[in-house]
């Protein structure tokens, strides 16, 4: 692991120039992950006046929001679709486009000059002993552009990390185009339909969005596990977010019986996509995939459940997370993050952002931004005063989240 200590960041960062961090002076709080649930971070650590950095793997603002498909658009209203201190500007009751998120987090990070240094992977963490002449250890953080040093760190990167591509999808020949739905963009990108049939695999919120789409220009089959149960956009006239915060259900704590039922059933839930939309659009539904050999899937376990002549394929089947970076035992037993409410049992190591950290929202990028940091006071021992020569912000509420 890289060993040469850097205590601020090797150049300017996007909003805060490197001396902004006096030289040989751990951070307070080093903030993994510069999307909407850092942000809410950083805007709360601000507040408190504390010194941190956000750092970030992307070469821009905003680019997970950018890459993604271009017709995306979140399935939130505007009204709920805000970080703390800035309201979305989109008007009540439209549906934002994922440019619209994009712009919206750049405007949001100079808006309150938060420190971000992009381009920055982040390749090991660990925990340094207790010398330095600093009180208590250290977390080592070694990046691509050098080691940072922290008391305390949040992993904010959220639970869409590497893709999931089932290992079924090797039986297909070269021939047949495969991509993962966070790199699909547009119908133009798949050969035309002359060329063969297109399988999307998943039915999801992704999957069944993208396969209305190429419906209009391409032969499209979908390939469904478990048909997930749907829900309209605005029902009894109301948008789904209204009652579902109205109600509270997206916020009940994971302890409570409505939301340990919820957990029982399983599954996210399709929103605005109905299987009468799918079969109005003339989508071939099938059983799961289950194997590939050429240009041949096998839909199904029966001898005839194939589909011949498929020309390419679209993997929405989710994300699987990925913290083996985290050089620190008892966290990841490399399947899933020990944690309770975002606390580790390691002191000032936290996660936001996942999936029923604290209610049946927490993955949805509203609820991370609802997730504030406890005040100083709060904080466990250890935890940095708070430093007078940090910036200040301002005030307000929530954010949405894409398929």
């Amino acid at each position: 692991m890289e060993q040469t200590p850097m205590y601020a960041a090797p150049g300017p960062t996007t909003h805060c120039p490197a001396q902004a961090v006096p030289p040989r002076t751990p951070l307070d709080v080093l903030v993994i992950g510069a999307g909407q649930a850092g942000f809410a971070v950083g805007y709360h650590l601000s507040r408190h006046r504390m010194r941190f950095l956000l750092v970030d793997a992307a070469p821009e603002l905003g680019h997970s929001w950018r890459s993604r498909w271009d017709s995306l658009r979140l399935f939130t209203p505007a009204e709920y679709s805000a970080l703390p201190g800035l309201s979305f500007p989109a008007v009540p009751g439209t549906y934002p486009s994922k440019d619209q998120v994009a712009s919206y987090l750049t405007t949001y990070a100079a808006r309150f000059d938060l420190p971000v240094m992009l381009n920055t992977q982040v390749e090991c963490v660990d925990r340094s002993p207790e010398d330095g002449g600093h009180e208590g250890s250290l977390f080592r953080v070694a990046t691509s552009q050098g080691t940072l040093w922290a008391r305390q760190v949040v992993v904010a990167t959220g639970p869409f990390q590497q893709p999931d591509i089932p290992r079924v999808g090797g039986g297909f020949a070269p021939a047949v185009g495969q991509l993962h739905s966070s790199d699909y963009r547009n119908p133009g990108e798949l050969p035309a339909e002359s060329n063969g049939k297109v399988l999307v695999v998943g039915a999801g919120n992704s999957g069944l969005q993208i396969a209305l789409e190429l419906s209009r220009t391409h032969e499209v089959h979908l390939a469904v596990g478990t048909r997930q149960k749907t829900v309209p956009q605005r029902p009894l006239g109301r948008d789904l977010f209204w009652w579902l915060t109205r109600t509270g259900l997206v916020t009940r704590p994971t302890g409570s019986p409505v939301t340990a039922w919820l957990r029982r059933r399983g599954g996210d839930l399709v929103i605005g996509t109905t299987w009468d939309d799918i079969d109005a659009a003339g989508i071939h539904v099938h059983p799961r995939l289950t194997y590939a050999d050429g240009r041949t899937a096998r839909l199904g376990i029966g001898p005839d459940d194939t589909l011949d002549e498929v020309a390419a394929v679209v993997w929405a089947t989710g994300f699987r997370a990925d913290y083996s970076w985290l050089d620190i035992p008892g966290v990841w037993d490399g399947r899933r993050v020990r944690q309770e409410g975002g606390r580790t049992d390691v002191p000032g190591l936290w996660f936001i952002g996942l999936p029923w950290q604290h209610s049946r929202g927490s993955a949805l990028s509203g609820s991370s931004a609802r997730t504030r940091p406890r005040s100083p006071a709060r904080w466990p021992p250890g935890t940095p005063p708070r430093n007078d020569h940090s910036r200040t912000c301002t005030p307000q509420v929530r954010l949405s989240r894409m398929s």
